[in-house]
């Protein structure tokens, strides 16, 4: 149905502008075209380069997969990414999304990402956002369809948690703002 993913890993890419002139490297399972040249796969591979920013991830995705609008699979693993772009939030079959090892240091920007209804796993351990006492947390409260984040899996108990912390952060913010 779907072959493997496009693999633009390890290509040093400073800019997804640059990408149409990268040829993805070969895995063991063989990369499937359609008549027009373009991959038939629902993954894209972008870790280990020095990516900063995502302005033009859809037309890298667009020039590379014949269904653009099927991508499940990011991993933007290994960069120099520091937020989450609105880009990401038009990804609507995302299920699957590495950003570990980057340098995002807001940890709300991970509440962005609340709008992708099929997103089921994430890394983002690694990043200045995990040395925020309330991290996990945060990211379960943000994302409730998690089922992994950072290759471990959210249990029934995290979840309870993380709606424990959210339901008190809530009051908190809003007695603040009621003092005003």
């Amino acid at each position: 149905m779907y072959g493997a993913p496009v693999d633009l890993s390890f290509k040093y890419i400073s800019s997804l502008a640059d990408t149409h002139l990268e040829e993805p490297s070969s895995g063991l399972r063989p990369l499937k075209r359609n008549s027009q040249k373009k991959y038939l796969s629902r993954s894209l591979r972008l870790n280990n380069n020095n990516i900063t920013d995502l302005h033009d991830l859809q037309r890298t995705i667009s020039h590379f997969l014949a269904e653009p609008s099927q991508l499940a699979w990011l991993d933007l693993s290994f960069n120099n990414i520091t937020n989450i772009e609105q880009v990401l939030c038009e990804l609507r079959e995302l299920r699957v999304l590495y950003l570990h090892g980057n340098s995002i240091f807001i940890l709300s920007e991970v509440d962005k990402l609340g709008v992708l209804p099929h997103l089921h796993t994430i890394t983002l351990h690694g990043n200045v956002i995990e040395t925020n006492k309330a991290y996990r947390n945060r990211v379960i409260s943000a994302l409730p369809g998690l089922k992994m984040m950072d290759f471990s899996a959210v249990t029934r108990q995290e979840r309870i948690m993380a709606k424990i912390w959210h339901h008190g952060n809530n009051r908190r913010r809003s007695s603040k703002e009621t003092l005003r």
